[in-house]
């Protein structure tokens, strides 16, 4: 299933992936601790904590990402990345289900985006190579869904997305009441079959 996704690694800019396989796992490993941390302190997340809960130092960091926008930059690629892969992992499920299971994983994407927004310029030629990625990706889900008359026909894929950023903006209770709007606002959009 490949659109021929503009977005080719988490390695926007300046910044290059390593080659060494333990380079790799040290720049995969902080990428991923940033996301966390970002996410639950935001922007202003200490990079030396960040280094230290991989276990390397501060001077790794700055080898793989010279500036703390460049390791925004990356988490951000890197979010686009896995939610273009996860639309490729649920491809072969049924229309409806694929659809949802690739809207999950965009509630992930959606808190990411949320803690680092600021921070990225969305001017920027990767902001939008990642936004067409990301259409290109998730956009055919909702149209087989539709296809199959399983969603709205004249529901948009921008529509959906917008109306699922809002919720997940949106303070709960819970997990759970996160979880029963979410099937509510899917329920809007999901044609459900005619009693015969």
């Amino acid at each position: 299933m490949d659109r021929g996704r503009p977005v080719a690694s988490a390695a926007p800019g300046g910044v290059q992936r390593p080659h060494r396989a333990d380079a790799r796992r040290n720049f995969d490993a902080l990428l991923e601790a940033a996301r966390a941390a970002f996410a639950e302190k935001g922007t202003d997340a200490s990079l030396e904590h960040i280094a230290r809960s991989v276990g390397v130092g501060i001077g790794t960091l700055y080898r793989n990402f010279p500036t703390r926008q460049d390791l925004f930059d990356a988490v951000y690629v890197g979010e686009v990345e896995q939610l273009c892969q996860a639309a490729e992992e649920v491809a072969d499920l049924p229309p409806w289900e694929a659809f949802v299971a690739w809207l999950r994983r965009f509630v992930g994407y959606v808190a990411t985006k949320r803690a680092i927004y600021e921070a990225l310029n969305r001017d920027s030629e990767m902001f939008s190579s990642c936004r067409v990625a990301m259409y290109a990706a998730g956009e055919p889900l909702l149209e087989r869904a539709q296809q199959a008359g399983l969603a709205r026909a004249d529901a948009s894929f921008d529509d959906v997305l917008r109306m699922i950023t809002g919720i997940t903006a949106a303070g709960f209770v819970d997990d759970a009441q996160r979880e029963r709007v979410l099937r509510i606002a899917l329920d809007g959009v999901r044609i459900q079959p005619a009693n015969t």
